[in-house]
């Protein structure tokens, strides 16, 4: 990070970003502060994010306003049952001299909004898995790299399952983060009331280039972590595997979480820490994306769902057995 002399004073001036962002975010997106927070950790972490609730709650806008101050280029893919994966990716065409050319899909952005995810068929759905994984899309044989940075934020219905295709467990593990949206309190829906009824809306300014965040990004995976650390982070992910002999996954879990797991509470720890003005994380930043990080990888097992035992209560459960 050529302005800064060290990764010590990078860190101070992330933190500082961190903050003006919340703060223009604040402009428009009334309440939803750990929302927001997670979703500055998926982008300095080099992560994709899920966003789940119920209509209305501004998980589109929120994406959107995301996008306004950050100076990247942001593209929406509205999903529908009809959407096919050349719609995401592009294709090949043939221009007038009858040659083959690529037409870039709208996949080729460096935030894309998936909206309503869940709304298309796996075969559309699979169509982001490779440029989730390798940032890349693969068309006719040949590999072609998407723009950096690059982040996936989708967003999900948890309520309505008429007309909707739930995500593979492969596709889902892709994502770093679940995020999950509650209703506002009563004063923040009086704020959003009186905010977005008026003849004027608020605006937000650009705060970080795409140069900024990738050097931000880079710096995030310099973070040096203690063993004990590391240590509790795959702890913590082998304890939610049935297989592993964890009383509670036994009792309420179907399916554990994977290796990514574990990486990903690392990163989303090291993020954590840097954003919250620490130069190394410590057991507390791994608790605090704990849940985000677990929720879409491990599987409920029917006793739990007759029980009304939600994947939160297992985690945290998990959690205090360390």
């Amino acid at each position: 990070m050529s302005k800064f002399s060290n990764d010590v004073e990078a860190a101070d001036a992330l933190a500082a970003e961190a903050k003006k962002l919340k703060h223009e975010i604040a402009k428009v997106i009334v309440g939803q502060q750990e929302v927001v927070h997670l979703m500055l950790t998926a982008i300095f972490s080099k992560g994709h994010a899920l966003l789940v609730g119920v209509p209305g709650l501004a998980k589109t806008l929120l994406v959107q306003t995301l996008a306004g101050v950050l100076d990247l280029q942001f593209k929406r893919i509205q999903f529908t049952p009809d959407l096919m994966p050349s719609d995401i990716t592009g294709a090949e065409t043939l221009d007038s001299e009858r040659n083959f050319r690529f037409v870039k899909g709208p996949v080729f952005a460096n935030i894309i909004l998936a909206d309503e995810i869940n709304r298309t068929p796996p075969k559309t759905q699979a169509a982001l898995l490779e440029a989730m994984q390798e940032n890349a899309v693969t068309i006719a044989g040949q590999q072609h790299e998407l723009p950096k940075p690059f982040f996936v934020l989708a967003t999900q219905n948890p309520i309505e399952q008429e007309g909707t295709y739930p995500l593979p467990e492969a596709q889902l593990d892709r994502f770093m983060f679940s995020i999950f949206l509650d209703y506002p309190s009563f004063s923040d829906e009086v704020a959003i009331v009186k905010s977005t009824t008026t003849e004027s809306l608020p605006s937000v300014g650009r705060v970080l280039t795409a140069e900024q965040i990738r050097a931000y990004q880079d710096l995030v995976r310099r973070v040096p972590v203690p063993d004990n650390v590391v240590e509790f982070a795959v702890t913590l992910s082998q304890k939610t595997r049935p297989q592993e002999g964890n009383a509670v996954a036994k009792q309420w879990l179907e399916w554990g979480s994977g290796p990514r797991a574990s990486q990903n509470l690392i990163l989303g720890a090291k993020c954590n820490a840097l954003l919250n003005g620490k130069y190394s994380p410590d057991v507390e930043d791994v608790r605090a994306v704990a849940v985000p990080v677990l929720r879409h990888r491990i599987v409920r097992n029917f006793k739990a769902e007759a029980d009304g035992v939600s994947v939160n209560q297992v985690i945290e459960k998990i959690i205090a057995g360390i």
